[in-house]
């Protein structure tokens, strides 16, 4: 990541299991104070495949999807063979998420919008493949990549909400901040209850200079998620702009304290170090 001397902030975008008929979702990377970082959690869980709607249907389908969290070499070997025997759409889409779970999330995010480009599933499902290429393309630091399949997934579902914070976390490393709170007004105007969009779209007006709207999203992400290790981040950071140098460090502190492992935890850490420095030293 980028190091600079300023107060770092951070919200979180890594690979994490989506709820039913979702695609599987970034949440983990950091956010320095003057940009998204692309910056991943190298110890986010495995991708796990979507529960319908899938791009395809059948036995070795979910036999390939099935290997994928406990054995991804498994998984690329069984959809290789698969795919060599005429697979199909089911091969090709368990062989990219294998790939993304081996490591190669450049490769697999590739794999992933080809399938989705070329497939004649449903519209939803194919949206759920262009979605999983921009959490690929995430992982792989390729946040205009990212932007591209978060929109075309939306061009097939306009109104899923995971897809708009998906494109949201995409503008935002992208430094299109206006873009990303539009797309998380959206968001939050399907789901109001969703505490990552409160933080990221908190985030995002704080780089926009609104330090009044970024108080107030973060301050919704923490009724809704009271220990919320990332709303504390961010929160730490407002106060910290506000010279509570004491609130600051009693954000950071707690934050640290519920995510000790995390990529938050580690810029909450960096950040009370600057503080410790003092002014002059930051």
């Amino acid at each position: 990541m980028k190091t600079r001397n300023a107060i770092i902030g951070g919200i979180a975008l890594l690979a994490l299991v989506a709820a039913a008929g979702g695609t599987w979702y970034v949440l983990g990377a950091s956010v320095a104070d003057s940009e998204f970082s692309e910056d991943l959690n190298d110890d986010a869980p495995l991708p796990i495949p979507p529960v319908p709607p899938r791009i395809a249907e059948g036995h070795d389908y979910e036999t390939c999807l099935g290997m994928l969290t406990n054995d991804p070499a498994g998984a690329e070997n069984f959809a290789e063979a698969w795919e060599a025997t005429g697979g199909g759409d089911g091969a090709t889409h368990c062989l990219g998420l294998a790939t993304v779970a081996l490591g190669d999330p450049e490769k697999g995010a590739k794999i992933l919008q080809d399938l989705a480009d070329a497939s004649h599933g449903t519209a939803v499902s194919r949206a759920t493949v262009y979605g999983q290429a921009d959490q690929a393309w995430l992982m792989a630091d390729a946040p205009d990549e990212a932007f591209g399949a978060a929109t075309m997934a939306l061009s097939l579902s306009p109104d899923d909400p995971d897809l708009l914070v998906d494109r949201a976390v995409a503008a935002g490393l992208l430094e299109r901040y206006q873009d990303s709170v539009d797309d998380l007004t959206h968001a939050l105007d399907i789901d109001p209850k969703r505490a990552d969009a409160y933080v990221f779209r908190g985030s995002a007006w704080r780089h926009l200079g609104q330090l009044e709207l970024a108080q107030d999203d973060i301050d919704r992400a923490l009724i809704l998620d009271p220990d919320r290790p990332d709303a504390l981040l961010e929160r730490g950071i407002l106060r910290q702009r506000r010279n509570d140098r004491s609130g600051a460090r009693d954000d950071w502190e707690r934050a640290i304290s519920l995510a000790p492992d995390s990529s938050t935890a580690d810029l909450a850490q960096q950040n009370l170090a600057l503080l410790e420095a003092g002014p002059s030293r930051r």
